[in-house]
């Protein structure tokens, strides 16, 4: 398979300065696939069979107003951003490509995303925690609809077998480095705890990296059934919570019990897990759950623990608030 299309019109050719603000991000999806009509969306949000490619993201030119919108808000800057060119690759192809003597890292976005914004989204993500080149998106069908919050779940659900699937194959090229590391945000964190406890139940002799979830939008209460499970084949868990997360806040009202991602909860109980508490970090977003992008502090942090393989004890910026959670502060 080869999707290999541009955005818009053939672009001139590049200068330095464009090159350097090029990303290029690998991916996996389960989303339906679409047409090049002019529109940009090559992916939308109906399920679909596994697909791979490589997604380059590039910045607009605002002309004499990119100074001035590149030291606006975090969300203005987001926005600067577009796709310019998908590139099609069949799922083999894109794991022969994987390393294996790169640190691969395979991140499942969360609720409220299209595969435009996700692509974006995980190019900020790559860039911010110094993953260039070692990480794999994966794209579920989220319908990118703010109002589809339940639909969103299920498309979720459906794609747990394909994000464990991806995580055994990975796992299987990242011999050299002690595993692949998994990375899920928001309602994505869900999705890896329970692709996590489906490839511990499969494959009860394997070994991953580190399992890192970032604002996991999951029942605390199910996650610590789940936990002794995943512990089992991971090297190591780090959650990273914020106690004014909105969208969280929200979705423990919607189900009735707390977040893992949220402050508050009886985290000494869970054994085996690192906490990072993000709260008295500034805060770019008015949300308070998007900190894993717009915030070099938790870049540097999950730098230090994905590429030096340092536990929290061992790095920087961090303040010990009890037997198993930190806070990080900014510089």
């Amino acid at each position: 398979m080869c999707l290999g299309f541009v955005v818009g019109a053939v672009a001139p050719p590049e200068t330095a300065d464009a090159q350097e603000t090029r990303r290029e991000v690998a991916f996996l999806t389960t989303r339906d696939a679409g047409s090049p009509d002019g529109s940009g969306v090559y992916f939308g949000d109906a399920r679909g069979t596994l697909r791979a490619g490589r997604c380059v993201v590039s910045k607009i030119n605002a002309g004499g107003l990119s100074p001035l919108l590149e030291s606006g808000p975090a969300f203005v800057r987001e926005q600067l951003l577009q796709i310019e060119e998908v590139r099609g690759l069949e799922p083999a192809n894109l794991f022969d490509s994987v390393s294996e003597d790169a640190r691969t890292a395979l991140f499942v976005h969360g609720y409220f995303i299209d595969f435009d914004k996700g692509c974006r989204r995980a190019a900020l993500l790559q860039e911010n925690a110094s993953l260039d080149g070692r990480m794999v998106w994966f794209s579920w069908p989220s319908d990118g609809d703010i109002a589809n919050y339940a639909r969103d779940e299920a498309d979720l659900y459906w794609s747990v077998p394909d994000i464990a699937d991806a995580i055994v194959d990975l796992n299987q090229r990242s011999g050299k480095t002690g595993g692949v590391d998994i990375l899920g945000r928001s309602l994505g964190g869900r999705g890896v705890a329970l692709a996590l406890q489906d490839v511990a139940l499969r494959h009860p002799d394997i070994r991953l990296g580190e399992v890192v979830l970032l604002a996991p939008d999951m029942d605390f209460a199910i996650f610590s059934r789940l936990l002794p499970d995943i512990a089992r084949i991971a090297t190591g868990i780090t959650v990273y919570i914020h106690d004014e997360d909105r969208p969280l806040a929200l979705s423990a009202q919607l189900h009735g019990y707390p977040r893992l991602g949220q402050a508050g909860n009886d985290i000494a109980s869970l054994t085996g897990v690192e906490f990072i508490d993000v709260s008295s970090l500034p805060n770019e977003s008015a949300s308070g759950h998007l900190y894993h992008i717009h915030n070099a502090t938790v870049g540097r942090d999950l730098d230090f623990l994905l590429r030096n393989r340092k536990r929290a004890h061992d790095r920087p910026d961090l303040l010990k608030l009890g037997p198993n959670s930190w806070a990080l502060a900014s510089d």
